[in-house]
């Protein structure tokens, strides 16, 4: 059973496994508007049917997900609930609202009543490994990537699983700094909770699929609401609040406004290349860097 070939996320079942697969490879599966609602509907669909015990969450052509397809919005300042040049007044609240939409899409994969699994090649970046991060296993490539790149400027995490999963001081390691980590070291951190060659990397997930998708549905339900009781009980929800609204502000503070006239200028992939590089984002803002300051 396959679903609509148009949809961002395409669904299909078998043997009581039910595939969920984003569907933008052109764009490295990078987030537009309607994959976080299709993603929330495919996970209800997905619990609806009865035949379906496990979930598994993966990205068609070369990556997992790349994150937010923030090309238009940094290059002309749209899609970011205003403050664009047009519109300098920011509406925190219509922000959030919009932001904390998203995270509730992507964290149907962990509300879910049934285990959800990412299978992680390529990618998952961004707002990527918010997605890769709200499923309960996270099983990964060896050579594929995970980060926040973000955390550098013009982003936050908004499902804030990175705390949850890795500690204070590796979860500090890879938010202030922005960088990315291979399978491996992901696995060996307690980030993600295995790492396969990628040539075995279908068959690892299969395993784990096989093995849980032997168990009742209400097995698995309670197993996993026990589970998952004890982040709420560690204040996860509110984690996500602040996340969201940080979030919101540093696309908007002074800083986030030079990031966003940087792409503006000179196009997104500069923006981003000079964002990862680790060359210096100046506080408060500043000048936009020139075209020879980018030769340099």
């Amino acid at each position: 059973m396959t679903d609509d070939q148009q949809s961002t996320v395409l669904y299909e079942v078998q043997d009581r496994k039910a595939y969920l697969t984003l569907n933008r490879p052109d764009r490295l599966n990078a987030i537009d508007f309607r994959m976080p609602g299709d993603i929330a509907a495919a996970v209800r669909r997905a619990n609806d049917d009865p035949d379906v015990h496990v979930i598994v969450l993966q990205g068609a052509g070369r990556a997992f997900c790349s994150g937010y397809d923030l090309k238009i919005s940094a290059e002309d300042g749209h899609g970011t609930q205003g403050a664009t040049d047009g519109n300098p007044v920011w509406d925190p609240i219509k922000d959030f609202a919009w932001m904390k939409g998203f995270t509730d899409d992507f964290f149907t994969l962990w509300r879910s009543l049934k285990p959800t699994i990412a299978k992680v090649h390529g990618h998952a970046v961004a707002g990527g490994s918010d997605i890769a991060l709200s499923c309960d296993l996270v099983v990964m490539a060896e050579d594929a990537r995970i980060g926040y790149m973000p955390a550098r400027v013009w982003g936050c995490p908004t499902t804030a699983m990175w705390v949850y999963r890795l500690g204070a001081e590796r979860a500090k390691r890879m938010l202030l700094t922005g960088d990315t980590i291979d399978g491996r070291t992901a696995a060996d951190w307690g980030l993600v909770l295995d790492a396969a060659p990628p040539q075995d990397l279908d068959a690892r997930v299969e395993e784990l699929a096989d093995r849980i998708a032997g168990v009742p549905v209400n097995q698995l339900a309670m197993q996993k609401l026990m589970i998952n009781q004890a982040y709420d009980n560690m204040g996860l929800h509110g984690t996500q609040i602040l996340a969201t609204l940080f979030d919101g502000i540093t696309r908007h503070s002074p800083e986030g406004r030079w990031f966003q006239q940087f792409a503006a200028t000179h196009g997104f992939h500069e923006a981003v290349k000079w964002r990862d590089s680790g060359r210096w984002i100046p506080d408060g803002g500043g000048p936009v860097p020139t075209a020879q300051d980018l030769e340099e």
